[in-house]
């Protein structure tokens, strides 16, 4: 399986929270699945530990491509339509780095690895 993170839940695996539920966990353990990390995570865990959100994120902030290699995990660049179909989603969302992700995740074949329970409304495939 296809697995894309939400950036909390790349988060939450790399630094063993709790908050990551064990079958997010083992999902993104298993060998068997492919784990994708996208670029607008990169850009979100900059953004917000800049502003002093993420403070404990420095490492990913400051070197994210290292730390998704360490963690054997595939980074997903953003493409032009994948950014038009984010712009045009007629949903109430308006989370821009969500809606990049569920536009990742609708025009590949990818399940998302998130909590936010909302993705369900756009057709993505989720697990939590």
């Amino acid at each position: 399986m296809n697995l894309l993170l939400d950036t909390h839940a790349l988060l939450w695996f790399a630094f063993e929270d709790a908050k990551l539920p064990p079958p997010a966990r083992a999902a993104i353990s298993s060998e068997s699945n492919e784990i994708f990390v996208s670029a607008i995570s990169a850009l979100e865990i900059a953004i917000k530990h800049r502003i002093g959100k993420l403070p404990d994120a420095a490492i990913f902030a400051n070197d994210f491509v290292s730390c998704i290699e360490r963690l054997n995990f595939t980074g997903l660049p953003i493409e032009v339509e994948t950014a038009r179909l984010a712009g045009a989603m007629r949903h109430a969302h308006r989370d821009p780095f969500d809606r990049l992700l569920i536009a990742q995740a609708l025009t590949g074949d990818y399940v998302i690895v998130s909590n936010e329970q909302v993705f369900d409304e756009f057709g993505v495939k989720r697990l939590w």
